[in-house]
């Protein structure tokens, strides 16, 4: 009997789950009736035998990325887009927006509108779930150094990723925490229907855990695990989330831990024997959290700039033409100052970096080092942070638009 792990960690699932889904792999290979024929005319079947697969792993690289060209198989580092047949037009936009509700940038732009425009305590229950889930997911991943899916079979229409390692899934971790924490706190803060709510909550998380599968990122396997240690966390931390927050908002020490934690997390993190954006990932998140943190205490000091009115729970606001249009004027103000902070520093950073290293101006590799990585992004986004969790509500109030 199939090792049930190995099964669900198979890539030849996911491949199956995608053709299911109207997407195929075209790039010298056509499908037909559970079969793949290659370009010679030699019919190699799907299921490929363990001793195959074993082959298979020796031909790749740190991650399933193939760098021969054996046995009919493609060799998937070679330069130009990968080839595939899209049958299923709706399906694919919609898991590849869903695969987008699953990235960094979206949660570094769509968290702040909530501290914009909703509520500030719920964006700060989220900000503190997302790094504390996606710390330690991608340092699971690291430690762990299982592959993503191969390709072929697999079609990848990701690539960025494509040098870290698979399990969990950081994506299905954070979908699952971020729609789930939304879901407990916002009961206290917002009147709505709960039924709805984890319905929503539901649908979301699962849309994303699917894309992952369809985008070819990763196995069942991993997007199973990475819902697995969310709830998991979700369970353990929650009976200290009001604890947390009191002391994230009125210990004196509580800016303290929150800055230099998080800069000690990303001096540590695991170290591997090639370049990979999962550090770099990391840092970023780990330097917004730290800024927020900063700036909550530091905003709650000087007395919070924006609160729900009303008794707990409020109603939900009423869209209306000068609601919606005040909304959007807040979101994309703070959205360019967000983005102008975040090119400022970084440029900034990266010039004091370079001149203390001596390095060229025109070395881009540079900063995949350690020593310059890690403290221009850490810098970049804890000043993120702090712009969104202190300023942008008090500009808003002197413009009129709270």
């Amino acid at each position: 009997m199939r090792n049930p792990l190995a099964y669900l960690h198979d890539s030849e699932l996911v491949a199956r789950f995608q053709r299911r889904c109207g997407l195929f792999l075209v790039d010298g290979a056509h499908h037909d009736r559970g079969k793949t024929h290659v370009s010679s005319g030699t019919p190699v079947h799907s299921d490929l035998s363990h001793e195959h697969l074993r082959v298979r792993w020796e031909k790749q690289d740190k991650n399933s990325n193939f760098k021969h060209k054996e046995n009919g198989y493609a060799d998937s580092g070679s330069s130009g887009p990968p080839q595939y047949e899209v049958r299923n037009w709706l399906l694919h936009f919609l898991f590849l927006i869903s695969a987008g509700l699953g990235h960094e940038i979206f949660y570094i732009t769509c968290l702040p509108c909530i501290h914009w425009n909703l509520d500030p305590f719920l964006c700060r229950r989220l900000v503190n779930i997302w790094v504390m889930v996606m710390y330690i997911g991608q340092v699971m991943k690291d430690m762990l150094k299982l592959p993503r899916p191969y390709s072929p079979p697999v079609v990848k229409l990701e690539t960025r990723v494509d040098a870290e390692y698979g399990l969990p899934s950081t994506h299905a971790m954070a979908a699952t925490a971020i729609s789930f924490t939304v879901l407990l706190s916002a009961t206290s803060r917002i009147q709505f229907q709960f039924e709805v709510g984890l319905l929503i909550a539901v649908t979301v998380s699962s849309l994303v855990c699917l894309s992952r599968l369809y985008t070819g990122m990763h196995s069942v396997l991993d997007v199973i695990c990475g819902v697995l240690i969310s709830a998991v966390l979700l369970f353990l931390t929650y009976p200290y989330w009001e604890a947390f927050d009191r002391f994230q908002l009125t210990s004196p020490i509580a800016p303290v831990v929150g800055l230099l934690l998080p800069l000690f997390l990303s001096y540590t993190y695991p170290e591997l024997d090639h370049y990979s954006t999962t550090r770099g990932d990391t840092t970023t998140i780990l330097g917004v959290g730290a800024g927020c943190c900063v700036g909550y205490w530091v905003d709650e000091q000087l007395g919070p700039a924006f609160v729900p009115r009303g008794a707990l729970p409020v109603p939900l606001p009423t869209l209306t033409a000068n609601g919606l249009a005040s909304g959007a004027a807040r979101s994309l103000l703070g959205a360019v100052a967000l983005v102008g902070t975040r090119q400022i520093v970084k440029t900034l950073s990266l010039q004091v970096l370079y001149s203390w290293y001596r390095v060229p101006k025109n070395d881009d590799s540079a900063r995949r080092r350690r020593e310059i990585e890690v403290p221009y992004k850490f810098a970049t986004y804890t000043s993120v942070g702090l712009v969104n969790s202190i300023f942008v509500n008090r500009v808003f109030i002197l413009l009129g638009l709270l």
